[in-house]
């Protein structure tokens, strides 16, 4: 699919190996087993993509809108699907960064990847939702230009859509990732890790023993609120990438805090979630979730981060201005549905793909033109 070579973008970027060398065909090779993986992961996070959807257009809209009647069909847990989705960076961005040759490999496969499509879908919500409107949920043409830079929040610059926070949390995981990477120590990643998990049972047991509130941009910043969930990806991938048996015994002491983490701060079900998650994240990367090679999850993968930039207030809108025509609730999100669909694959054909390719292309040719 397109987006594993996205994935493996940085593994062949200034790649300097003879084409017939023993190294060649044992790279190719390893390259091979690494995109049948990462298929069935990427379909993954397209279902989950879905099933964040269908929890905004049915759970979500009810209790926000209140539409007479509600729909017959709801998806409550479908917001859970985010969660899924940070496992899944963990696994992705760490083998990204490990298989990475410079720095500047990992900053332009990054930035292609995140912000054109990005940035259409600021201008297309914006854009959509004050053609339908959306009461309470619109921003101006100032805001909008706050949010170009995806951490606008931590300016106190409003979304243009909700599902911007998500984001920033990933670009933040991005950042700490590459500083490990910078500074050569992804070996010590378990270390790192194992210290972000200690810290964030350290807010919690001296916020909820002692009333001691340490400090909230620090842990924003630290994202120790989504740390277990990344640790489980990271785990994941460790435990499924090393050849020597040896080497699944760290990933495991690391998600077995990573969850323990969880049933201390959050709760049993959450450190449940958490295990049901990471075991399908885990199938899916040892090519153990063969129907997620059918096209249909496959597509979603492709779609999965257009569809997630575009289905919320668009497809809230959409919605509302049905409804107010007097068409069904369950009408309006089989439609809103198709129209997030439609538009997260044109995103994805128009804009995502081809940014890609000539940030992509642009910048190997730059490499070859310097040497």
């Amino acid at each position: 699919t397109p987006r594993v070579s996205c994935f493996s973008f940085s593994c062949s970027v200034g790649s300097a190996h003879p084409e017939n060398s023993p190294n060649s065909r044992n790279r190719e090779m390893a390259d091979s087993k690494s995109k049948s993986r990462l298929v069935e992961v990427d379909a993954l996070r397209g279902l989950a993509a879905l099933a964040v959807v269908l929890f905004q257009y049915t759970t979500r809209f009810t209790e926000l809108f209140a539409p007479h009647p509600p729909p017959t069909f709801s998806f409550p847990g479908g917001h859970y699907g985010v969660n899924l989705f940070f496992i899944i960076s963990g696994f992705v961005i760490f083998m990204t960064l490990e298989k990475t040759s410079r720095p500047m490999d990992f900053v332009l496969s990054r930035f292609s990847r995140l912000f054109p499509a990005y940035w259409v879908a600021i201008i297309l919500t914006l854009s959509i939702t004050h053609l339908l409107g959306l009461p309470g949920k619109l921003v101006d043409v100032k805001t909008a230009f706050g949010n170009l830079i995806m951490i606008h929040s931590l300016f106190g610059i409003p979304h243009v859509d909700g599902v911007y926070w998500t984001l920033e949390v990933e670009l933040l995981f991005y950042c700490g990732m590459f500083l490990l990477y910078w500074f050569q120590r992804l070996h010590q990643i378990h270390y790192a890790l194992l210290g972000l998990l200690a810290l964030r049972l350290t807010y919690f047991v001296l916020a909820q023993g002692f009333g001691i509130e340490l400090s909230w941009t620090i842990s924003r910043l630290l994202i120790l609120g989504y740390i277990p969930w990344f640790s489980l990806g990271i785990s994941i991938y460790l435990a499924t990438s090393r050849h020597n048996k040896s080497e699944w015994r760290r990933p495991a002491v690391t998600a077995g805090c990573a969850i323990v983490t969880l049933l201390i701060v959050d709760s049993l079900f959450v450190a449940a979630l958490a295990i049901t998650l990471g075991t399908t994240v885990f199938l899916a990367a040892s090519n153990h979730a063969s129907l997620l090679r059918h096209r249909i999850p496959v597509w979603l993968g492709t779609i999965s981060y257009p569809l997630y930039l575009l289905h919320e207030n668009i497809g809230w809108s959409v919605q509302l201005r049905l409804g107010a025509l007097g068409i069904s609730t369950d009408v309006t999100v089989l439609i809103a549905l198709a129209t997030s669909l439609a538009m997260a694959t044109a995103l994805t054909r128009w804009v995502e793909q081809p940014a890609m390719r000539w940030i992509r292309s642009n910048y190997r040719n730059r490499l070859v033109t310097l040497r």
